[in-house]
């Protein structure tokens, strides 16, 4: 079933989860970030700002939209974009600026919320990772303009397969993205838009209602494991990520290590029946894909 009532049931769960007046069930993450831009008209000739730290989603949306990701390097602690550095990439051609709450940590949305205002900038929170970590009291989507989640099975929340939602405060661009991820369709057999196809549908809708009801409980079991590792991991050779504090409230989608000795770690953990991955092991720019940003 598509388009039913369990999809209508989560999306009104999820704008008040969020804190939104808003939420349009879609496909995947990506299909989120893409509906959003498409929104907004964001296209050829036009430029997104992205962290340069992050999965190659988040630049392939503004590629499938025909406008060019331009990177900005991540703070080296919080590992979300360096707001020192995004001033110095915006052009006549820059039209807004996607940031990610990588890892389960909210990028620092203030200083770029500022900046966004100065230059006239959408922004938009790329919350694949972010279900329910908080910046100033306020949840992961309802921080810019509009916000695309992931609800793939690894998620925080996470589906029984792929699906994704947009969240927003702006009520045409709710209507707009419903409208282009039906085909462009808002009465059947009646396109006013060039759409595509991507929605929830009533399965996973129906299993994310049942999970969103545990998320905060899994969550804060996540922050009780952090705090383990946080007490546990004291030595000179392993650099362990920023904890939360009163500004920044992370949910800790992953627990990310940095070491000069990275395959030593790897190794000795694996060792121990520990798995462990990297996130992540190519940069954007050096992607075959994206070779044109090198």
């Amino acid at each position: 079933c598509i388009k039913g009532k369990e999809l209508e049931i989560f999306e009104e769960a999820f704008a008040a989860y969020c804190g939104v007046n808003y939420s349009v069930g879609c496909g995947t993450g990506l299909d989120a970030l893409f509906l959003i831009l498409n929104a907004y008209e964001i296209g050829k000739g036009d430029e997104v700002l992205i962290p340069a730290n992050t999965f190659i989603a988040t630049a392939l949306a503004v590629s499938y939209v025909g406008a060019t990701p331009v990177l900005v390097e991540p703070e080296e602690r919080s590992y979300t974009i360096n707001p020192d550095l995004i001033e110095e990439k915006v052009t006549s051609k820059t039209k807004a600026i996607i940031v990610v709450h990588l890892y389960g940590r909210c990028a620092d949305m203030e200083p770029i919320i500022k900046i966004a205002n100065k230059y006239g900038l959408k922004v938009i929170e790329d919350a694949a990772q972010a279900h329910g970590a908080m910046y100033r009291g306020k949840r992961a989507g309802s921080l810019g303009d509009a916000a695309g989640f992931s609800f793939y099975p690894g998620k925080n929340l996470g589906a029984l397969g792929d699906g994704g939602a947009v969240v927003t405060n702006d009520k045409k661009v709710a209507e707009k993205v419903r409208i282009l991820a039906n085909y462009g369709s808002k009465v059947k057999y009646h396109h006013i838009l060039k759409g595509n196809n991507s929605r929830l549908d009533e399965m996973q809708a129906a299993f994310l209602n049942i999970k969103l009801a545990y998320l905060e409980k899994w969550n804060q079991d996540r922050k009780n494991i952090a705090e383990k590792y946080f007490l546990g991991i004291k030595n000179n050779v392993i650099l362990c990520p920023l904890p939360s504090d009163n500004i920044f409230d992370c949910i800790w989608h992953v627990f990310v290590l940095r070491t000069e000795k990275r395959d030593e770690l790897i190794a000795y953990l694996l060792k121990n029946g520990i798995k462990t991955t990297i996130h992540y092991p190519i940069p954007i720019h050096r992607q075959k894909a994206y070779c044109d940003l090198a």
